[in-house]
């Protein structure tokens, strides 16, 4: 779906654009009924939380029967509303409220969130005449308590202040982030340069899945335990192998047993 969004950033969008979309992201789904297309079912398209008997109703959606109407007014609204169009809005405010308005209208039985986020990068990627390469959707699921928050303190009511300022905060963010990702991603390659042919089988499959968990690594560090159930050795080997990891510069070591953690030294070459 992004590739499709990067390659086709300046097309108008259709119903077309998102019937593709989710077809992409709902691809081998078989619990829904329409996939490529709007929802039709009866029942209220609600957003809820807490167990069965105790749900608590955050936002309940349009009814199906007015998609199409509801869909063709905001194709028009995002059209309409792009650079050198009829009415064109600034680039944060435009993208903040296609997100906003399209998952308030929740057009498809599921994958809502996903299409809202790709619009809202259209939108960014039209005003500034290239695709914006942001790790948006990264930033909104690293802080997804915050966002649906904000979504539902700006979806009953026509002002969205709190939300505008909300989104503009996290496309910043995440812009951020999409700097630290790519430094991240050279450093990786630049830590596989440094330690070429020097990491047995055991470390190279730990190191590799400590890359796995990206930028934040392992939550609290990588202890023995998580080493010998990652690379199935013994005690012994594993605390052999840590304290090579160590002296190799690969890893650095925090707090005292029973609470030593290991973390990536990614960024050894920075320091020095």
């Amino acid at each position: 779906m992004m590739v499709d969004l990067y390659r086709t950033y300046d097309a108008p969008l259709t119903h077309e654009t998102m019937f593709g979309w989710h077809r992409m992201v709902m691809a081998g789904e078989r619990r829904l009924s329409v996939i490529g297309g709007y929802r039709t079912h009866s029942e209220p398209m609600q957003v809820v939380s807490g167990a069965a008997g105790r749900t608590k109703v955050h936002f309940e959606a349009p009814p199906s029967s007015p998609m199409t109407d509801e869909m063709e007014a905001f194709i028009r609204w995002f059209n309409d509303s792009g650079p050198n169009s009829r009415a064109p809005l600034p680039a944060l405010t435009r993208a903040g409220l296609a997100h906003l308005n399209f998952v308030s209208v929740h057009p498809f039985e599921d994958g809502n969130g996903r299409i809202g986020r790709a619009l809202a990068e259209k939108s960014l990627a039209q005003n500034l005449g290239r695709p914006t390469l942001i790790a948006l959707s990264y930033t909104i699921e690293r802080a997804r308590k915050a966002y649906y928050a904000a979504l539902e303190r700006n979806n009953k009511s026509i002002e969205v202040t709190d939300w505008l300022v909300y989104f503009g905060e996290t496309v910043i963010e995440a812009q951020r982030n999409t700097i630290r990702r790519v430094e991240f991603l050279i450093a990786k390659a630049r830590f596989y340069d440094r330690l070429r042919g020097r990491l047995n089988a055991r470390q190279d499959k730990v190191i590799a899945r400590m890359f796995r968990e990206g930028i934040d690594g392992f939550k609290s560090g990588l202890s023995a335990e998580n080493y010998i159930s990652i690379a199935k050795t013994s005690r012994a080997t594993a605390t052999r192998d840590l304290q090579d990891l160590v002296a190799l510069g690969a890893l650095t070591r925090t707090g005292e047993l029973p609470h030593t953690r290991y973390h990536l030294n990614v960024f050894a070459e920075r320091k020095m």
